[in-house]
């Protein structure tokens, strides 16, 4: 017999006393027209409701700090900061630009904020390290030809080579390219990402957990088709491994490839709050009588 996931009775914003059972070890797709619900029934309630076991991946930032890259977000960074010292015989700490290795000008931050009377700030990249945030001592030490500035401008696809020795670094990078990432740099501020990079760089940091419930909101926005087929191959490497994912998506290419839908309306606001049909993307394509089952059956 299939285990589910049961809700019972939500009621919350408009939601309409929704009661619902989730199949597990599944790609569960959650859509509707804007404003129907997924979003309260979905991150609001059931996410709370089963908070010892949901992984929430969402579009939010990452940290509160400006300084967080996937180096220290995955954390990896130390390890190469280890390997940088075991290396060169110099102390760890000389190279993180958050302690004995940052620019004494800037900081670490490589950019100066001067702040303006009756004015927004403003910000000048700093001409003492030129933006790089390291101390010219820092950068004077290197590992396989490379100093601490040049390791963390490599994208993920090229440390994983110039590391492959090291198992624990390799093994965050690995994590890093399985989520769709080859191509970020180990040192990109994290507040620059788009908010689809965000999720999967939060997605690589609880990969290897089992039995667990990954929800996803929207995480194929800003990705190109050929991306959207690497998300949901790594979805179902990830239902392979014994967890359930859960994604709030409007993507109909997600929704074709999902193992079963979820459809809340059946329009937005006041109007929605129900779930107007449940089942695979076939049976909502044959049966289904909402606005979500008229577009799916365009694209068949």
């Amino acid at each position: 017999m299939e285990e589910k996931i049961i809700i019972r009775g939500l009621r919350q914003n408009n939601l309409k006393n929704i009661s619902l059972d989730v199949p597990k070890g599944k790609i569960v797709v959650v859509t509707g027209v804007s404003g129907s619900g997924t979003s309260s029934l979905i991150r609001d309630v059931f996410a709370r409701q089963y908070a010892d076991r949901v992984i929430l991946v969402d579009q939010s930032p990452v940290t509160a700090t400006g300084r967080s890259t996937p180096a220290t977000f995955l954390g990896f960074f130390d390890e190469i900061r280890k390997v940088m010292a075991a290396e060169t015989g110099a102390e760890a700490s000389l190279f993180s630009f958050n302690s004995k290795g940052g620019c004494l000008v800037c900081g670490g931050r490589g950019s100066i904020v001067t702040e303006l009377v009756f004015m927004d700030p403003v910000t000048t990249t700093c001409e003492a390290c030129e933006g790089r945030r390291y101390s010219q001592e820092a950068l004077s030490y290197r590992y396989h030809g490379k100093n601490i500035v040049e390791i963390l401008d490599m994208s993920a696809a090229e440390a994983r080579e110039f590391f492959r020795e090291h198992r624990k670094i390799r093994k965050a990078l690995d994590a890093m390219i399985e989520v769709g990432l080859p191509y970020l740099s180990l040192g990109q501020p994290l507040s620059t990402l788009s908010g689809g990079e965000r999720q999967r760089v939060k997605l690589a940091k609880y990969l290897d957990k089992k039995g667990n419930i990954y929800v996803l909101d929207e995480p194929t926005t800003g990705l190109h088709a050929s991306d959207v087929e690497t998300l949901m191959a790594l979805f179902d490497r990830l239902v392979s491994r014994g967890n359930t994912v859960i994604v709030i998506e409007h993507n109909l290419d997600v929704m074709k490839q999902a193992d079963y839908l979820i459809d809340v309306g059946p329009d937005g606001g006041s109007a929605g709050g129900e779930i107007v049909f449940t089942g695979t993307p076939s049976e909502m394509a044959t049966t289904g009588r909402t606005i979500t089952a008229e577009y799916l059956r365009r694209t068949l």
